[in-house]
């Protein structure tokens, strides 16, 4: 911007601007308030894609999953006090996950703050409750220093591990003149690169290894082609984990899966001499979902992660390197030009075979579920809540690219993510279909949110699992001699909500059901499957 262009604006203004010229941000999630009128002045004809949820946890919900199935930071605008505190489950899930989520919200006026007054939505310190679900959490106290904010806010983004970072901005500063910066460039600060002498010992390591192991996380979604030629260079079985599949192709060869929970991948990576782990916390919710502390590792492990507290967590690294996933591997794999000959097919097939998933008796009912999305919607991103349906995805489910599968499950593991972040997809990737997997119980959380599905005319598709409340923890009640309390719930008619809604509805009990379902989908709104639990059991037991 020239001098002879330049003139004062609102700091609200200026947000705005920001925003969309130099952050290129193209939707807003939020809900407006009485604290945010002004936040919102101009936004209308901005070009900004304003989303209105209806809660502040499905906005977040919403904004993590755009930024899942696009890559982008989500965008959320949000009122003081219940707003954030609604919006609070949501970030914790974003912090879990790695996921970019820019949160700007409305405080109290500065002179105010901290002075417990009673005003409206007042918080003793709202800055320092979100501190804890957020990369940073920051006050603007003076406009000039909004440019500051965001850059900082989006250089987190660009070459740290993301998560969500929150602003906030008090009421009487959305109005206050601010002159805008000279340089509306982006900052893009270069996420650190690997030591050249720790890649090639890393790489000496992995050449001289008989018995190699790769385990790729979500860290890695943006270097598949990297990736791809590394586990191929080193023929080696690789485990890609919930927030990774589909980083290697359908089907490769050398994919485990997100099954390092499993029997006969967990001796896989006992028996490994050299474990190359990238962009992965080894945690619980891929490693262990068995919760008994048995995946273990014997071998070497080289571990690479943006993140050099993270290298210092649950699993001894041998060789730590700190370094963004994409650059590493794509340091890494020009040591492999040719193929190594380590069996890693052979082995890889040995160990799913011996799983043999879809004739397992926890994934039987699924596995069909699941054949036939993948032949109707061979593309589609498949978002799940915490329910059933997405526990057995995590282990049966084999995805094209990348960017076409999450979860719930994963980190914080929270109910009710499913419907809005798939929302959030379908409006971030309107090329692909999007599949919501949710539970009744779940679906409960933020189902309002199918109001918003409706009035964007989101042609998503809502497969929900109906099994009279929730599954998962009536199993473990009864695995824990627990009497079943608070668990079997009594369902709503969800046809007649849907309807209540203006959705599309149907119920199916049969595979053959759920592929004519499919092939009449709407294109200009959602439909929402409900799948009776029983009746399908019951027809695949005597298919």
């Amino acid at each position: 911007m020239n001098d002879a262009t330049r003139h004062d604006m609102t700091c609200a203004e200026l947000l705005i601007r920001l925003l969309r010229d130099t952050y290129q941000a193209d939707t807003i999630f939020g809900i407006p308030g009485v604290h945010t009128v002004e936040l919102y002045r101009g936004l209308h004809d901005s070009g900004l894609r304003h989303i209105t949820p209806r809660h502040e946890q499905g906005a977040g919900f919403m904004a993590d999953g755009y930024a899942r199935a696009t890559g982008k930071p989500g965008v959320c605008f949000i009122i003081t006090g219940p707003g954030m505190t609604n919006i609070a489950t949501a970030m914790g899930q974003a912090l879990a996950d790695s996921v970019p989520m820019l949160v700007i919200s409305s405080v109290n006026r500065r002179d105010t703050l901290g002075r417990g007054q009673g005003r409206l939505h007042e918080l003793p310190c709202q800055q320092q409750l979100l501190a804890g679900v957020s990369r940073f959490s920051h006050t603007l106290l003076d406009p000039e220093g909004l440019p500051e904010a965001l850059a900082r806010a989006f250089a987190v983004f660009d070459s740290r591990r993301p998560g969500p970072v929150h602003i906030e901005i008090p009421i009487d500063l959305f109005n206050a003149p601010v002159t805008p910066p000279t340089h509306w460039q982006r900052l893009r600060p270069s996420p650190p690169a690997p030591a050249t002498t720790a890649i090639r010992e890393a790489a000496t390591w992995l050449r001289e290894a008989e018995r190699p192991l790769v385990l790729l996380g979500g860290g890695c979604v943006d270097a598949a082609d990297a990736a791809r030629r590394l586990v191929e260079g080193l023929d080696a079985p690789t485990v890609t984990t919930i927030n990774a599949k589909g980083l290697l192709g359908r089907d490769h060869p050398l994919d485990l899966g997100a099954n390092a929970s499993l029997p006969a991948v967990r001796r896989l990576a006992n028996e490994a001499d050299v474990i190359l782990a990238v962009g992965t916390e080894l945690g619980e919710t891929d490693y262990d979902v068995v919760f008994d502390g048995g995946f273990a590792l014997s071998g070497r492990l080289i571990r690479i992660d943006i993140d050099a507290e993270q290298l210092a967590r649950n699993q001894h690294a041998a060789l730590a390197i700190c370094a963004d996933a994409g650059l590493a591997l794509n340091a890494l794999a020009p040591h492999f030009p040719e193929r190594l000959e380590r069996r890693g097919s052979e082995r890889t097939r040995d160990a799913l075979d011996a799983l043999d998933l879809p004739r397992a008796p926890a994934f039987a009912d699924y596995a069909p579920l699941f054949a036939t999305l993948a032949e109707a919607l061979p593309e589609a991103i498949l978002v799940g809540d915490s329910c059933a349906t997405t526990y057995a995805a995590n282990h049966l489910v084999s995805q094209p690219a990348p960017r076409r599968f999450f979860n719930a499950s994963t980190g914080y593991g929270t109910l009710g993510y499913g419907l809005p972040a798939a929302m959030g997809a379908q409006l971030g990737r309107p090329d692909l279909p999007v599949v919501s997997l949710v539970g009744d119980g779940g679906i409960m959380f933020t189902l309002p949110e199918l109001a918003c599905a409706v009035e964007e005319r989101l042609p998503l598709v809502i497969l929900l699992w109906h099994n009279q409340g929730y599954e998962e923890i009536r199993r473990f009640m009864d695995d824990a001699g627990v009497e079943r309390l608070g668990v079997d719930l009594r369902s709503p008619d969800f046809q007649m909500l849907a309807a209540g809604f203006g959705c599309a509805a149907t119920r199916v009990a049969t595979p053959d059901e759920l592929t004519r379902a499919l092939a009449t989908r709407p294109a200009d709104g959602p439909l929402l499957i409900e799948v009776d639990a029983a009746a399908w059991a019951d027809t695949i037991a005597h298919a």
